[in-house]
This record gives structure tokens, C-alpha cells and sequence, in this order.
């Protein structure tokens, strides 16, 4: 188990990589044209295109004391649609760089982060035997950056299971292949995103499995006192077709909710895979959230997507 030192130098890391800040920037809206995730906020950037920075908005608007709330509130169902109009809704952006100096919407971030990114991360690491605080912090950048799946899946093609292959050694390939396909992506702002595999490489390097402190990511020493360095690159890698899944008019279908609806049958949820999200499929998504700890709103989102092996 990460003690809460390793945890935190963890997420300082990937802070770094989408803020430039080891605290992160709660307030920082981003808009990066050819970005698939669109739109960006928040200490680890989550994305309009994702469906993600829905979650965030609502889970902060049912916050006592939201102190931007209800001008927030008439957003959720324009967020909730991925409206990309709000790309370029000034009004929108400046509500949101303002909530960023909100208590209330910190102590958001923080929550929604653990809980949507952080925890399910972790957990999937650990079902793949990567116990290391190094590797975690790998696993996490995956999850939020976007497509941890895919890379998952094409280093253990390539070098077999970590338990087959060692769970370093698996590490190590999966930085090697991640950044392979950074530097080879057709999206030229995720061809500049080596950098984050190539300061992971660095830390595999140095032995630093155990993320000791101090320690320097692309120039911020991570201690007790943080400085800051200059822009990042917070570019989505998160694949802007996969859809968050939830109840709505007209009903969502596709492969997507037939691949949930399977995942639900797999864990034991008595559920018609027909590939059509309706009230029985909302109804066995709150029962698995609630079963599994996450928040049972019925939507399928990064968190519940992980933690049922999507």
C-alpha cells in the first residue's frame, strides 16, 4: 500500500505535466486548438469532451456553501450534452476561473480527482500486480491523461502480463510504447507530450521505484516548497469517442452501451444486452457504483468505466 507521501508525490507529478504547478491550478481553464478533450479545468485538467468536466461542475453544485453554484447551475445540462459551444462562452470560462478561488470548489477538485482518476487507477494497478509508487504515478498519468486502456493493452501484447513479464520490466515497456506513440501520433500536440514518458524513463532510470523525495520533474523540485516552471502541455489524450453513458432522451446506443451491458451481466446484473441504455440499465449501474464504492449516479463515467474493465 502507496503511503500518503507516495500518493501525493504521485499526483504532484502528473500536476506538473497539466499545470506546470506540482499544486495544480484549480482555476486554469485551457483551450489548445486540436485538443480532442476541447475545453480543460482544474488541477488536473479535466476535459468538456470527456464528459468529465460535467461530473466535476455537478458534484461542485451540490456542494453547501458553492459560493458559484447558482451561476454554474444553468451550464450542467449544456455540459452534460458536451455542448462545444462553450469552448468559446467567455462568460463560461471566466465563472469557472473564478470558482477556481472558491474553497469549496478546491476541496472539489480534490475529491473528484481521487475518486474519478486516483482510486480507480490505483486499483487497476494493483490488479495487474504494479504495486511500486512509480508505477502507480504511470498508471495515473494514463487514466487522466487518457488512453491507459489502449497502452495497457498494447504493452502487455508486446511483452506478455507483468506477471509474466516482471512488473518493472512491464513498466518499462509500457513507457517505451507509450512514448512511441506519442512521437508518432497524427495530433502534433500529443507528439509533444513525450516529455511526460521521458521523466518517467528518467525516475525508472535512477531506481526511484519508491518516489523518494526530493525530487525534479521537468525542472520543479518536488519537496516541502514547490516552484513552479513554465507552460505545460496540457493536451487531452483521451479518446474523444468514448462516450460517458448515462440515462437520457433520446436513449444512448451503440457498442459502447452493449460493452457495458455486458460488463454488468459479467458481474452478475440480470441485464438484456439489446445495446440500448435504459431505466434497467441505469438501475444495475447504481447497484454495481454502490457495491463498488463509487458514487452511485447511474452514469458511466472514467471511474465506473475502469472498475468495470472497460
Amino acid at each position: 500500500m502507496l503511503s500518503e507521501i507516495q500518493k501525493e508525490t504521485a499526483k504532484a507529478i502528473v500536476n506538473i505535466f497539466e499545470t506546470g504547478s506540482a499544486r495544480g491550478d484549480y482555476a486554469r481553464v485551457t483551450l489548445l486548438a486540436g485538443d480532442s478533450g476541447h475545453l480543460t479545468y482544474g488541477r488536473a485538467q479535466t476535459t468538456l469532451g470527456s464528459g468529465n468536466l460535467h461530473l466535476l461542475i455537478k458534484s461542485y453544485c451540490a456542494m453547501p456553501g458553492a459560493s458559484h453554484a447558482r451561476s454554474l447551475q444553468p451550464y450542467l445540462p449544456r455540459l452534460a450534452d458536451i455542448d462545444l459551444r462553450l469552448d468559446t462562452d467567455r462568460a463560461f470560462r471566466n465563472l469557472l476561473s473564478e470558482a477556481g478561488a472558491d474553497p469549496v470548489m478546491q476541496k472539489t477538485q480534490d475529491a473528484f480527482f481521487d475518486r474519478v482518476y486516483w482510486t480507480p487507477a490505483v486499483t487497476a494497478a494493483g490488479k495487474l500486480g504494479l504495486v511500486e509508487a512509480l508505477s502507480a504515478a504511470i498508471v495515473y498519468d494514463g487514466v487522466i491523461h487518457g488512453s491507459w486502456s489502449a497502452m495497457r493493452d498494447r504493452t502487455t501484447a508486446k511483452a506478455g502480463t507483468p506477471l509474466k513479464a516482471g512488473a518493472r520490466r512491464w513498466t518499462e515497456t509500457y513507457i517505451g510504447e507509450r512514448r512511441s506513440w506519442f512521437s508518432s501520433h497524427s495530433n502534433a500536440l500529443l507528439r509533444k507530450c513525450v516529455y511526460r514518458m521521458d521523466a518517467f524513463a528518467a525516475l525508472a532510470k535512477a531506481g526511484n521505484w519508491s518516489l523518494a523525495l526530493p525530487m525534479t520533474v521537468r525542472g520543479v523540485r518536488i519537496d516541502e516548497d514547490v516552484l513552479d516552471i513554465g507552460p505545460a502541455i496540457p493536451a487531452s489524450a483521451e479518446d474523444a469517442t468514448v462516450r460517458t453513458l448515462r440515462l437520457a432522451e433520446p436513449r444512448m446506443s451503440g457498442n459502447d452501451v452493449h460493452a457495458l451491458q455486458e460488463a454488468l451481466v459479467k458481474e452478475g446484473y440480470a441485464l438484456n444486452c439489446d445495446g440500448i441504455f435504459g431505466e434497467s440499465v441505469e438501475k444495475a449501474l447504481k447497484s454495481f457504483q454502490r457495491d463498488f464504492g463509487i458514487v452511485d449516479d447511474g452514469i458511466a463515467g472514467p471511474a465506473t468505466r475502469l472498475m468495470l474493465g472497460l
